[in-house]
């Protein structure tokens, strides 16, 4: 038997594992960006609205599943948006039935683009910064289309009950 047939892979040593880390690294620094940027905007209604500006229209249910969070959780970050003034929520017809669907205020793009112009710079600062591992355009495409993949063939056997 061949040494790699008796190595014995530790959940710490996995592809899972390291997801999960970093992860835990970019979930503190977006809270760490939001709170420095001093918005009254957290990191999950910021993809609510980027979301929504992305699939004007849509019902709670459909964005649910894409930002993946249950329909509650979901209630929750559309009513702190509009109360904040960021969306409107408005009645409309889907498969022959009212629904609840949002738009973007002005007031909420305005955040929308002032976080984003942010968030590209500081993005641009850590992928310049002379003090780590750079990582070429290529390489993080591969990542991303690898994580695209990756998070397919989870959603086959993961049930996120949204």
């Amino acid at each position: 038997m061949a040494d790699s047939d008796n190595k014995i892979e530790r959940y710490t040593d996995s592809l899972y594992y390291e997801l999960e880390q970093t992860t835990k690294f970019f979930r503190a620094f977006s809270m760490k960006f939001f709170k420095k940027m001093e918005v009254d905007i957290s990191p999950d209604e910021y993809v609510t609205i980027e979301t929504i500006l992305c699939n004007a229209g849509i019902c709670q249910r459909d964005l649910a599943k894409l930002i993946l969070k249950d329909r509650a959780n979901t209630g929750k970050i559309l009513d702190a948006l509009e109360e904040k003034g960021y969306i409107t929520r408005f009645i409309d017809m889907k498969n022959n039935r009212l629904v609840r669907k949002m738009g973007v205020t002005e007031a909420g793009k305005e955040i929308y683009d002032m976080v984003t112009e942010k968030l590209r710079k500081t993005i641009k600062k850590i992928d310049e910064n002379k003090h780590h591992c750079p990582i070429p355009e290529e390489e993080k495409q591969m990542v991303r289309n690898t994580l695209r993949k990756f998070r397919e063939n989870l959603s086959k056997i993961v049930d996120m009950q949204i």
